[in-house]
């Protein structure tokens, strides 16, 4: 066995590969080919660069260290999506084509025996594996309505790339999960599938959104007042009351001056002023 040297590991599968026909599968694979092809071309990944290993529904690539993690991750953030949409948008439905993709680092050896392919070794790779086959990464892209792909990165790559924030990664997209396996339980971080409202196989529950404070409510403006009903003299000037009954409320009464006998609100009999009897009076003050 050769000694085990330091890789990217890639990985990815291709969802619900065997539901389809024979026909359809072929096409499948030739298509993630393709993606893969130009995803990697765009990562700036030469041929020497690579190792690759068909899985049948999947592939496993073999990235040399002195390759930039950012480029490849930038890479499977925007060019993967955008190549698995061109193809979807023009394929039949029963060939339309979903990836799990796990983005991994670690120690690799290869051990090819005589007629036969493969022979890759390596706990790292394992621990790749099985990211790629947890339940929840199906989950995040069984969740996804119209996405094409989701993909997780192990802890390493995750706590050396992405939550630097580097030019075209956005570590606020990628949430934390613990996936549960045969021997422990893994950390990843999956990117795609939308935030998790809860915890996902043993992951952190998703925060609330905070709720806007209630707005204190304005009181109730006052009623006006009660306007008296009835009549209502206004006076101006200063008046002069002289020998007058007057009933019920006044308002405004200011200034003025009033002379001869003055009757205001509800009813009343004056009799007349001395020197003057034999004069009755009517209610509104005239002589009758």
């Amino acid at each position: 066995m050769r000694e085990p040297v330091n890789r990217t590991i890639l990985l990815l599968d291709i969802e619900r590969f065997s539901r389809r026909d024979d026909v359809v599968q072929a096409v499948l694979r030739r298509t993630l080919n393709t993606v893969v092809d130009r995803t990697l071309v765009t990562a700036g990944v030469e041929a020497t660069q690579q190792y690759r290993e068909d899985r049948g529904d999947g592939l496993i690539v073999l990235i040399s260290g002195d390759v930039a993690k950012t480029a490849v991750l930038r890479a499977l953030l925007t060019v993967t999506p955008e190549l698995l949409h061109d193809h979807n948008r023009l394929a039949a439905g029963g060939a339309q084509m979903r990836l799990r993709m796990v983005l991994a680092a670690g120690e690799v050896a290869h051990d090819p025996q005589a007629g036969t392919t493969g022979g890759l070794v390596g706990h790292d790779l394992n621990q790749a594996f099985r990211l790629l086959d947890s339940d929840a990464l199906r989950r995040a892209l069984a969740g996804q309505a119209d996405g094409h792909c989701v993909l997780a990165v192990s802890t390493p790559v995750y706590e050396g790339v992405v939550r630097h924030g580097h030019h075209g990664v956005r570590p606020e997209l990628f949430r934390h999960t613990d996936v549960t396996v045969k021997d422990g339980v893994l950390s990843a971080w999956i990117q795609g599938g939308g935030a998790a409202a809860g915890p996902a196989e043993g992951g952190e529950a998703g925060s609330a959104a905070p709720q806007p404070p209630a707005q204190a409510q304005a009181p109730a403006p006052a009623p006006p007042p009660e306007r008296p009903s009835g009549a209502v003299f206004h006076f101006h000037g200063a008046p002069v009351v002289h020998g007058s009954l007057v009933g019920g409320d006044q308002h405004g009464v200011s200034g003025g001056q009033v002379t001869g006998d003055v009757i205001l609100g509800g009813s009343g009999t004056k009799s007349a002023p001395a020197g003057r009897a034999g004069e009755p009076r009517t209610e509104d003050g005239g002589r009758s």
